[in-house]
């Protein structure tokens, strides 16, 4: 259970796909148009639960309860070691190398 007041992330459908604008692109036509908002939860509930919350801008949004506490988890991706010897190279290109770093 999910305690009122709790930091919560919540879904929802604002457009089906034939309520899309006509001047929008075809491959953006095909799918709805969708929010994602967090705010404070208005009231017990379970993942899942079509809830109520209160945003910090004081808007009332609704919509389905997806996660607790949400958090970024994007990252930039895999390490390319292409990418070090680069930084390498313009480091030597721009200022001398390492040996120049403090000047």
């Amino acid at each position: 259970m999910i305690k009122n007041g709790e930091w919560v992330i919540i879904h929802r459908n604002i457009l089906k796909p034939e309520e899309r604008a006509p001047q929008v692109p075809d491959d953006t036509k095909k799918v709805p148009l969708e929010m994602w908002v967090k705010g404070s939860l208005n009231g017990d509930a379970e993942i899942g639960d079509e809830v109520e919350i209160t945003t910090r801008t004081k808007r009332i949004e609704r919509g389905t309860l997806l996660e607790v506490n949400p958090y970024y988890k994007h990252d930039f991706g895999r390490f390319v070691p292409e990418l070090l010897r680069v930084s390498e190279q313009v480091r030597e290109i721009l200022f001398g190398g390492e040996d120049n770093e403090n000047r």
